[in-house]
Parts: structure tokens; C-alpha cells; sequence
């Protein structure tokens, strides 16, 4: 959580998932990782797996819009291209996530995934909002900006 007296938020990085401090006034910057000086931001969804799923969506302050999908769906190809689209609108605000349900079935059964593609926005480790099924691209971003108010 962004601390009062310092102004800051934690973000963790896509790459080795180290938790870096990121002044408020300065997450529309060009950020680098601490630790393996990668951007901390770059307009793509991140790869979520079981490693890293908790540092993005239960430690960072920055909200995690995760795909669950998997590579026999239709749909979630389908959807793809928009997912990733909708990255360039929604970040440094909101991380975007991919998790192949087949891949990280422990992870999707506990979040209860019956149907592919579902999104679910995480804040702080609690889901805020689920929707599936395939969209565009401007329906995910309007979907995901309204459901993180």
C-alpha cells in the first residue's frame, strides 16, 4: 500500500517480480527494476505463474487484470491481440497478466475458472471484479477502468 508520508507506491517487476518503491508523481516514467534493471513497465501483458502470481496480484499496489486462458481455446486467441492492446491504454495504472489455465491449474481452480477466457481484476490480493468471455480491445479497457473505481 502507498505510504502517507513517503508518497509511494510498490510495484513489483514483470521480469524477476522484486518489489521496487515508485514515487507517485513518477509512475508514467520510464522505470527500471532495481534488482535485474528491466522495465518495470512495457505496454505487454505479463507472463503470471505460480511463482509470481502473489507478488502481482497480492503485494504491489498496482492493481493486476489477469486472462486466464489456454492455448486450445478459440476465443482466448482470439482475444489476445486485444488483451494486449489494452495494456498500452491501462498501463503503469493497472498490470495486465496472462495465466494459462493449463499451464497453472492450481491457480485457476482457486480462483474457480469454469469457463476460458475469464478476467478477474485483483487489488491488493482480493478480486474486484470477474467477467468472461472474449471482448475487444475497447471493451476490456472500458471494463477494466470501470470495475477499478
Amino acid at each position: 500500500m502507498a505510504t502517507q508520508a513517503s508518497n509511494t507506491l510498490i510495484i513489483a517487476c514483470p521480469v524477476c517480480a522484486t518489489f521496487n518503491r515508485v514515487p507517485r508523481e513518477k509512475m508514467g516514467a520510464s522505470g527500471t527494476c532495481g534488482k535485474c534493471k528491466s522495465a518495470l513497465f512495457s505496454a505487454k501483458p505479463v507472463i503470471v505463474t505460480a511463482a509470481n502470481f502473489d507478488a502481482h496480484a497480492a503485494r504491489s499496489d498496482v492493481p493486476l487484470l489477469v486472462d486466464f486462458w489456454a492455448s486450445w481455446c478459440g476465443p482466448c486467441r482470439q482475444m489476445a491481440p486485444a488483451f494486449e492492446a489494452a495494456a498500452r491504454q491501462l498501463e503503469p495504472w493497472m498490470r495486465l497478466g496472462k495465466l494459462d489455465t493449463e499451464a497453472e491449474q492450481a491457480i485457476a481452480g482457486r480462483y474457480d475458472i469454469r469457463s476460458i477466457p475469464t478476467m478477474i481484476l485483483f487489488r491488493k490480493g482480493g478480486e474486484v471484479a470477474r467477467q468472461a468471455g472474449a471482448m475487444p480491445e475497447g471493451a476490456i479497457v472500458n471494463w477494466a477502468r470501470s470495475a477499478a473505481r
